[in-house]
């Protein structure tokens, strides 16, 4: 296969390139399905003599015969032998090659920036890591084992044809041509479909996935007949695409098998003449018809699988075009934050936006100390958590810098940035595991007593107690029945085990009960003590207290001091806490 413009071609040789590091064991399935196939071909060239020993005018041959059969049976018994052989190298190869592309697209995932993350559907990036590979898994192996052993079959065919008569071997031949131009002209057109088919495939995915992630709230406001309408409409796209795709694939087989009927007839009749004009034996002609089915089987295998990688190659696609998505670029000089962390940070003129049409922060300076915590309030959508995946790496700025004790962030490893900070987010995740373990992620090398402490400090150790086994209670990746507040309580326990020297607070509270708050507050000003924090809070009340609150409107910080002195300047935060009190009051 040549290397030409066009999808399917370029998908076929970026495939090929995770075959390459399996060379032997691609070169050991070669050679098996070719010699699986010459010891089958050579059957019936015996075949053909063992009927001459018992066809002609004498008697019949039982010795030449018995030596005929016996080669027959060790011939057979090779072809088996190799045949075997390559069905083991091929699911091998097959499996390992999909194994490295599935590892690839997942070490992708975590290199990409998140901004490419978050510009998919989860459902659809999903499809592409599951569905889309598996088919070309099955793909590649239809591929190895049938299509590479088919090739073999026609060239191979043809050459024992060439062996026992040329002017027959002249009469297929000259019918192949065709059989290819039609294969090639249908298949080419179904590949278009099976496009459309796996990005279809990969939008009901995302659809319902979003789907199912908010039944409650489908239900809530009575969404669930509308959804279930669009879902029919994509589902009915999907359907007419795939139909589109196995008619047009489907076209090729009676074609094909109508040539190789027609060549078997015409082998057979002229076969006829032959053996009538005494040039052809009885056993020869055996042999040539065998072959015509021989050669004419191939072209049947390969157009029943072509469906299979024509499907396999529009999947690659997509799964080639998530993994060609430019990945984040790596440091020139990788340097490691020295121990211990002190805290200090130095953003300078910190430009950034989402997409180019809308800015959001704009020309961004701020100096903290260690030890000083700062508080980020401001209307929804002024840049709070913008600045936080700022600040944690998640996106870099599109101009200026930020550095960490002096440390410009361009010259760190992102492990050693990100061991650094601490992190409680307003929505609580917890992975499908033990109690332990769940607090315990991210510092495995705590001990059990250590991961006790540490929720005693959170107030969330007196519940896990209640739990069926404590802190050896498996919860699912949601939670289970733990109410958001005490999952919250995991995840802030979770760390107060890390002891960062930086803390990242947005909105930890808001999922707790005033009397728990209580508890977790004064559990957080304890690990306050010495240690740099940003405190996101939408409730101004909880952070009085900050060294420092930054006041964003517009991507922009409009106001900085402390409490006080942002309502002596009776602007945009004083209106912003007498507003809160207000509503509290009515």
């Amino acid at each position: 296969m040549t290397r030409q413009n066009g999808t399917a071609a370029e998908s076929f040789w970026k495939l090929f390139a995770f075959i390459k590091p399996y060379k032997f064991s691609l070169l050991l399935s070669i050679i098996s399905a070719f010699l699986s196939v010459v010891f089958s071909l050579f059957l019936p060239i015996l075949l053909g003599k063992a009927i001459d020993k018992i066809a002609g005018k004498s008697a019949v041959d039982f010795a030449g015969l018995g030596q005929i059969l016996k080669l027959m049976f060790i011939v057979l018994i090779l072809a088996v032998v190799f045949q075997w052989v390559m069905n083991q190298v091929n699911t091998y190869l097959s499996f390992h090659v999909i194994e490295d592309l599935r590892k690839k697209a997942f070490s992708h995932i975590q290199a990409v920036p998140l901004s490419s993350i978050d510009s998919k559907e989860p459902g659809e990036i999903l499809s592409r890591l599951t569905t889309d590979i598996e088919q070309i898994s099955q793909g590649l192996f239809v591929l190895l084992n049938q299509f590479l052993q088919a090739v073999f079959s026609i060239l191979e065919t043809a050459f024992f044809l060439f062996l026992l008569e040329w002017r027959i071997a002249l009469i297929l031949l000259a019918l192949t041509p065709l059989s290819f131009f039609i294969a090639k002209f249908i298949s080419k057109r179904a590949y278009l479909y099976f496009q459309n088919q796996s990005k279809s495939r990969g939008e009901i995915a995302a659809f319902s996935t979003e789907a199912i992630g908010n039944a409650k709230l489908l239900k809530a406001f009575m969404q669930d007949a509308p959804k279930e309408a669009l879902y029919q409409e994509k589902n009915e796209r999907l359907s007419r695409y795939s139909m589109q795709a196995n008619f047009y694939s489907s076209l090729v087989n009676p074609f094909t098998r109508f040539l190789n009927a027609l060549g078997y007839a015409l082998v057979g009749g002229v076969g006829a003449l032959f053996c009538l004009q005494g040039t052809l034996s009885i056993g020869q002609l055996s042999s040539l018809l065998a072959y015509a089915t021989q050669y004419a089987k191939p072209f049947n295998d390969i157009t029943s699988v072509i469906t299979e990688i024509q499907n396999a190659l529009a999947a690659a696609s997509r799964v080639f075009d998530f993994l060609e998505e430019e990945e984040m670029m790596p440091k020139a000089e990788i340097r490691e934050l020295p121990k211990p962390v002190e805290g200090c940070l130095e953003l300078s003129g910190l430009y950034f936006s989402y997409t180019k049409e809308q800015k959001l922060i704009q020309d961004l300076s701020l100096s903290v100390q260690s030890g000083q915590n700062i508080a980020i309030v401001g209307p929804t959508g002024c840049g709070k958590t913008t600045l936080i995946n700022l600040l944690m790496r998640f996106y870099e700025p599109n101009q200026g810098s930020i550095a960490i004790d002096g440390m410009p962030y361009g010259s760190l490893s992102d492990h050693s940035l990100r061991s650094a900070y601490g992190m409680v987010l307003q929505d609580s995740w917890l992975k499908s595991d033990t109690v332990l373990e769940n607090i315990r992620y991210g510092s495995p090398e705590k001990s059990r007593e250590e991961v006790m402490e540490a929720a005693k400090r959170a107030g969330c150790h007196h519940f896990i107690l209640q739990l069926a086994k404590g802190y050896d209670t498996i919860l699912p990746e949601d939670g289970g029945n733990l109410s958001q507040g005490q999952k919250q309580l995991l995840c802030i326990a979770r760390v107060m085990l890390r002891d960062p020297a930086i803390l990242i607070l947005d909105e930890a509270t808001s999922s707790i009960d005033t009397r728990t708050e209580e508890k977790v507050q004064r559990a957080f000003r304890e690990m306050l003590k010495g240690r740099t924090a940003f405190i996101v809070a939408h409730r101004l009340s909880t952070i009085q207290n900050a060294d420092c609150i930054l006041v964003m409107k517009d991507g922009n910080v409009i106001e900085k001091g402390s409490h006080e002195e942002l309502l002596q300047q009776k602007g945009f935060y004083k209106n912003l806490y007498e507003s809160q009190f207000q509503g509290a009051e009515n």
